[in-house]
């Protein structure tokens, strides 16, 4: 190494000459040796070449074209390996770099732009350099207009500066849309490919931009026809991908409509064809996640996707990649894809997610596609955190088919690597995985034992517990999920595993999700008489107290109406129902709630009386009696007089015991 730093050397020293024309030469001479030489490039960062360079070109003694060389070897060494990048951040080379913009020389302008370019494209660079000082943005702006190079390169900053919702807020008010729409139409295909990339990162998932750009035109026509006109089959490639993701994120934002031609005709064909087999695996993967994206939450896309080019069956392929070694004639090629085949297989899981969303046709033809289940379970314990996330998102779509979590779930016990997954992943994995799990815990689904024998109940009552929204609705929602129709053991143990406490704690969440479901496995464990006597004789006095609790608060109807049927459930428990007749308040309340303004709650507190006051059961006359003297018999004579039909008939059932 030394040697070859010694070889290096003399690069460095001439760059302290003191004739300006022997500095120039040096540094002309260092740009020749550094060219496509990564060694060289690291030997005169190490031997100190860059502060040197950096105060060259900020002195204004210097000539400009001296500036100009020095910005132009920086930007070569830009060009090595992550770690230069880094030596030069280090030397604070982007303030240097953006101070150099205000020259009025244009070459040196562009040799700065060159440079930053290279700098900000590479991932070590942090993207909130460039937006530490406001007038920066607005100064590259103006640069815009100065040259095809500067246009080239402003936009390709931006492009990959505009992370999230902060960064497009930024640009959009510095008027990105109006100054960069009419480099589309530009006669350097360099600029109208970097100015569609910008719109596509300014778009994505920001319905403000989305909507400015469908009315935004350049020389009479509209983005949204030129985004089309840059999808046809004869552009290249990555043009074609580009645009369909501009018109995929208007789509998603609801600037374009989804039935709009545009998307069915010209987006959806565009990123199917993404999917063939003949393209770059890069390309698959883009246009897979982007076809995903545009379909997600429309079921007419979803079926239109489903019958293009045989779509489904075309995405199998993405498991099997590389398919044959010796159709790869690039060494380096094949290395490249080896290296990133999860990548595929992560958009396959997702593009099916989407697929299967809604429509039942489409879940069965993705599960009979070859191997597909075998696929998601592999895919569940892979080591990228990615293709995790895809197969459960994947399985979790499949999931919502009844047919298919009798049939293809149950054969290949889809529930065991299920589980596996929930026992120590991260949220955005949990929050999937836990949704899947309560379809997997419905009534009709045979792996609902299995799951209860390998521990779900401690499981999902941790569940409840998370800081995390979504995990606490979804450990809830399981919970119900498991009590409706259970034998009264595994009753039992969800109340031991959630204990009062925590039962209080779902019952007073602030968030109405967690309260319905709290108030739904409530009243699905207090169903079928021993049930309800058996947890009313253990649990009574706290299950009271939570009704009183929620009739008693600020809640809407549907909370309401919900506990009210748990103590119409109570009420038909043999020994339960005493709880509600030695419960004066309780008795109240359901009086009061007879004549509520709303007939669901009306109706509701009716269920409570009738099977309060049912005749064939012990003790039924003294019940009668102690609701008679509280007024309930002239309410409801009242409410047999109702426009109601349903209120009416409880009514009048209701008074038959009376007289039976």
């Amino acid at each position: 190494l030394q040697e070859v730093t010694a070889s290096s050397r003399h690069y460095v020293d001439r760059l302290f000459d003191l004739d300006p024309q022997k500095v120039l030469q040096g540094v002309i001479d260092m740009k020749n040796a550094v060219i496509g030489n990564n060694k060289q490039k690291a030997n005169l960062i190490v031997l100190g070449a860059v502060p040197r360079l950096l105060y060259l070109l900020q002195q204004e003694t210097s000539s400009t074209e001296l500036r100009t060389e020095c910005a132009v070897v920086l930007g070569s060494l830009a060009m090595g390996t992550e770690n230069n990048v880094k030596s030069l951040l280090d030397c604070h080379i982007i303030p240097a770099l953006l101070q150099g913009l205000l020259s009025p020389d244009l070459k040196f302008i562009e040799a700065c732009l060159r440079c930053l370019r290279t700098i900000f494209i590479s991932p070590v660079t942090p993207e909130d350099l460039l937006y530490t000082d406001d007038t920066v943005i607005s100064h590259l702006m103006a640069l815009l207009c100065r040259s095809q190079y500067t246009q080239e390169y402003i936009c390709q900053i931006f492009s990959h500066c505009c992370k999230g919702p902060d960064h497009q807020t930024i640009l959009f008010n510095h008027g990105a849309v109006q100054s960069i729409a009419h480099l589309l139409v530009s006669t350097s295909y360099k600029v109208r490919m970097q100015a569609l990339k910008c719109f596509s990162v300014l778009a994505f998932e920001n319905p403000q931009v989305s909507m400015t750009l469908v009315n935004v035109s350049v020389d009479g026509e509209l983005l949204p026809q030129i985004f089309v006109k840059m999808l046809q089959r004869d552009k290249p490639i990555e043009m074609q991908l580009t645009s369909a993701k501009c018109l995929t994120s208007m789509c998603r934002a609801g600037a374009i409509r989804t039935d709009d031609p545009c998307i069915i005709l010209k987006t959806l064909p565009c990123l199917v064809r993404m999917c063939s087999k003949d393209r770059l695996l890069e390309e698959r993967v883009e246009g897979a996640e982007t076809l995903a994206y545009l379909i997600e939450t429309d079921v007419e896309l979803q079926r239109m996707a489903s019958i293009t080019d045989h779509l489904i069956v075309m995405l199998a392929d993405y498991f099997k990649y590389p398919s044959s070694v010796s159709a790869i004639t690039d060494i380096k090629r094949l290395d490249h894809d080896l290296k990133h085949a999860h990548e595929l297989r992560q958009a396959a899981f997702k593009l099916y997610a989407s697929l299967g969303a809604n429509d039942e046709d489409i879940r069965k033809k993705i599960i009979e596609t070859e191997n597909m289940m075998d696929r998601i379970v592999n895919g569940l314990s892979e080591s990228s955190i990615k293709v995790r996330l895809a197969a459960v998102r994947c399985l979790h779509s499949l999931s919502r088919s009844v047919q298919q979590l009798r049939t293809s779930f149950q054969d290949h016990a889809v529930w065991k690597p299920l589980m596996k997954v929930l026992q120590n992943a991260p949220n955005e994995i949990l929050v999937v995985a836990s949704s899947t799990l309560c379809n997997l815990l419905l009534e009709f689904s045979p792996s609902k034992e299995p799951i209860l024998e390998s521990g779900a109940i401690e499981l999902l009552c941790s569940l409840t517990q998370s800081e995390n929204l979504a995990l606490r609705v979804n450990g809830i929602w399981a919970l119900m999920n498991m009590a409706f129709q259970a034998e009264q053991k595994i009753k039992s143990d969800i109340l031991r595993g959630l204990s009062t406490e925590q039962l209080f704690q779902l019952l007073s969440d602030s968030d109405v999700n967690v309260l319905m479901k709290t108030l739904g496995l409530l009243r699905n464990l207090l169903s079928t008489r021993p049930h309800i006597d058996h947890i009313m004789s253990t649990h009574g006095k706290q299950i009271m107290q939570a009704v009183t609790l929620i009739l008693e608060g600020e809640h809407n109807i549907e909370v309401k109406e919900q506990t009210l049927c748990i103590l119409a459930n109570i009420a038909d428990g043999t020994t339960a129902k005493e709880l509600i007749m030695t419960n004066d308040d309780i008795l109240q309340k359901i009086k009061y709630y007879m004549s509520h303004s709303n007939a669901k709650l009306q109706l509701a507190a009716m269920f409570c009386i009738s099977n309060l006051i049912w005749n064939e059961e012990e003790g039924s006359q003294e019940r009668q009696d102690k609701l008679r003297d509280m007024g309930i018999v002239d309410i409801l004579h009242k409410l047999s007089q109702s426009s109601d039909p349903n209120l009416c008939d409880k009514a009048k059932t209701a008074l038959q015991q009376y007289l039976a």
